[in-house]
């Protein structure tokens, strides 16, 4: 065990955030935080890390666990160079190093002396040198180099003082600390957030192989479905878990939750009853003291709270657009620089009406500017930017969230750009961004970032446009309103340009993705998995017309031969693949059901270990606990690489699918 909570409750400004929050975080543990925005999830983390205290309960940590945290709050004026800054949580390697020369300046002056080296000397430069060694202590500017280098800093970044880069590079810098500190648990608050595509990646790659526990919170569903194997969910003030993984934790939800709406409904009826007979014989001295113990009786009821169950399954409708010309924007020879730094030198871009079109690259690499630059916000040096007939833009940027007005309030915000007739519809279109009830008269200096980042979307969603251009829409975000976006998009008419760092959400949106590197635009088709296989696969030619547009070309197809169709010999050879990779399909797809059913097996008994080590008989016993926590120990590591099996054997399958439907 390297952490416990037992019955820990934490409250706010009079609210109580949450109680009776049981876990139990053991070696290897991949636990998810969710819940809405607002619901205490940062809280438990500052609980969990000692940095807060628990209004009730307690918190158990051995006294050789360290538990590292992601901070939110960097001080962006400080002048010290990036790689200072992260390895100075390597700091004592440098007083064993201190320590190493010194003994090494004894050692030689004894042997210029001819003195007897005393073995207390030798036997502590040992031991120094040991320490030094396995703390990686010859290679830490290389660990340094290597953690900054996957999360996005150059030679010249590592170097620049810390003033010089905003809050998200300031993350990066916090998140490098924390994952060269290694610590026994990490605590990771939206890690995700201000990582690019290609850094999310690397990150995602180093966790794959951190063998400390983690509990993280993170709206980004498919970081959650690869790497947690336990979800903690923070609702309403009530704390559950579940065993599984994110999709299976949505499947359990949803049972769960149908079963409390049929558990509310039974007590509800049963204190409706109840109530009758108190109101018909409460003047009946005769049924007094049944009367009575039904009053206490009711008096006592816990009464089952269902959530909100608009909250949980809102529609959002956007406004039917009118239609666009076939050709919705134009870019010819777009030329962008900064100062001294040229971001783009005679670029083209062509967007067409019904395209999502999605950015992607490294962060600097200019997707920002080129998106500012087709929604007509940001000027440029040479080129022209056309729009199409009967184009209507709407930008969404994450400036916006600092122009709304504070002294306002919800409904007043979104009804300062309402017309006439949309006044009837404002509360039933804020109901969709999660807004219900009294939230609506909330004022906005009061909201959250997420609330925020809502009510910005909320307010630019308000009227039809045909042509959406959305830079991060889902940051700041929760899991359900990421959701409520996406299906609303999915469902728009127009068209789409967009950035985004959620996998799940360009996967469902994109038709296109459009890779922005080093000035130029390289072009795919299909969704942001499709992208990455195709560089990967290494499937793609790129060539870069005059204009400076580039297009990715997929691989040739099977050779032809002198009279364009393909030999007999070739067909049979395609017909023998086809029957192997329909039989691999088969055999990986009974695999996996096989896997799946282990899986449960083995989760059915880390609840069953879990129920143990709430026995008093168990867990006031030193020798039954270790021998517990090393067979759920041992039941953990058989299930990640059950789940390791399943995702090779899955994606096997799909590729074979893929391969069959493009064929």
């Amino acid at each position: 065990m390297l952490l416990r909570l037992d019955a820990v409750a934490r409250g706010f400004a009079g609210r109580t955030l949450f109680r009776g929050v049981d876990l139990t975080i053991n070696a290897g543990d991949r636990v998810g935080l969710v819940g809405p925005n607002g619901a205490g999830k940062t809280t438990l983390l500052r609980v969990m890390a000692g940095e807060d205290p628990p209004d009730d309960g307690r918190v158990t940590l051995p006294r050789d666990v360290r538990v590292g945290m992601l901070r939110q709050e960097i001080d962006p004026t400080r002048d010290v160079p990036v790689a200072e800054e992260v390895g100075s949580v390597l700091v004592v390697l440098d007083d064993l190093e201190r320590e190493m020369n010194a003994l090494e300046a004894e050692m030689e002056r004894c042997g210029r002396q001819g003195e007897e080296l005393p073995a207390a000397v030798i036997d502590r430069y040992d031991r120094c040198r040991t320490a030094f060694e396995l703390g990686g202590g010859f290679e830490r500017e290389a660990r340094v180099d290597r953690v900054l280098e996957g999360l996005g800093f150059d030679a010249a970044g590592r170097a620049r003082p810390l003033s010089s880069y905003s809050g998200g590079w300031l993350m990066r810098v916090e998140l490098a600390k924390l994952l060269l500190s290694s610590p026994d648990v990490l605590l990771l608050d939206e890690p995700t957030n201000h990582l690019d595509l290609p850094s999310i990646e690397w990150f995602e790659g180093v966790l794959a192989e951190y063998r400390g526990a983690v509990v993280v919170i993170s709206h980004d569903r498919t970081f959650l479905r690869r790497h947690v194997r336990r979800i903690a969910e923070l609702e309403v003030g009530r704390f559950t878990t579940y065993e599984g993984g994110y999709d299976r934790y949505l499947e359990q939800k949803a049972e769960r939750y149908s079963q409390l709406v049929a558990q509310k409904a039974g007590q509800d009826r049963q204190i409706a009853e109840t109530e009758r007979f108190i109101e018909r014989f409460r003047y009946k001295s005769s049924k007094a003291r049944q009367v009575q113990s039904r009053v206490k009786a009711l008096e006592k009821t816990e009464r089952i709270v269902v959530p909100d169950a608009v909250r949980r399954a809102p529609r959002l409708v956007l406004p039917e657009p009118a239609r666009a010309g076939d050709e919705v924007l134009r870019l010819e020879g777009i030329h962008k620089r900064f100062g001294e730094n040229i971001v783009y030198a005679g670029i083209d871009l062509r967007v067409r009406r019904g395209e999502r079109l999605a950015l992607a690259g490294p962060n600097g690499a200019g997707k920002s500017t080129l998106l500012r630059i087709a929604a007509g916000s940001l000027a440029y040096e040479r080129g022209e930017r056309v729009l199409g007939a009967n184009v209507r833009v709407a930008f969404y940027a994450q400036h916006q969230l600092e122009v709304l007005d504070p002294d306002r309030t919800v409904l007043e915000e979104i009804g300062s750009i309402a017309a006439t007739g949309d006044v009837p519809r404002l509360r039933g279109h804020l109901g969709a961004f999660l807004f219900s009830g009294d939230d609506v008269l909330k004022k906005v200096s009061v909201l959250s970032g997420g609330e925020k980042a809502r009510l910005a979307l909320a307010k630019m969603l308000l009227h039809p446009s045909n042509f959406l251009v959305l830079d991060e829409p889902t940051n700041h975000l929760d899991v359900v309103a990421c959701e409520v976006l996406e299906r609303a998009l999915v469902e728009y008419a127009g068209t789409l340009l967009f950035i985004s760092h959620d996998r799940t959400f360009i996967n469902a949106l994109a038709t296109r993705v459009l890779d922005v590197r080093a000035g130029v635009l390289t072009e795919f088709l299909g969704d942001y998995d499709r992208y990455l296989e195709k560089l990967a696969a290494g499937a793609v030619s790129v060539e870069v017309d005059p204009s400076g547009l580039s297009a990715g070309m997929p691989a040739p197809p099977p050779r032809a031969d002198a009279s364009g169709t393909t030999t007999k010999e070739e067909r049979m050879a395609a017909r023998d693949s086809e029957k192997q990779r329909v039989r691999r399909v088969q055999k990986g797809k009974r695999r996996l059901a096989a896997i799946e059913e282990e899986i449960l097996e083995r989760e059915e008994r880390i609840e069953a270990l879990d129920h143990d080590l709430t026995d008093p008989e168990v867990y006031q016993d030193g020798d039954a606990v270790r021998i517990v926590e090393a067979e759920r120990s041992e039941v953990r590591g058989a299930i990640d690489t059950l789940y390791a099996e399943w995702e090779r054997v899955a994606e096997q399958i799909e590729a074979d699918e893929r391969d069959a439907n493009s064929d």
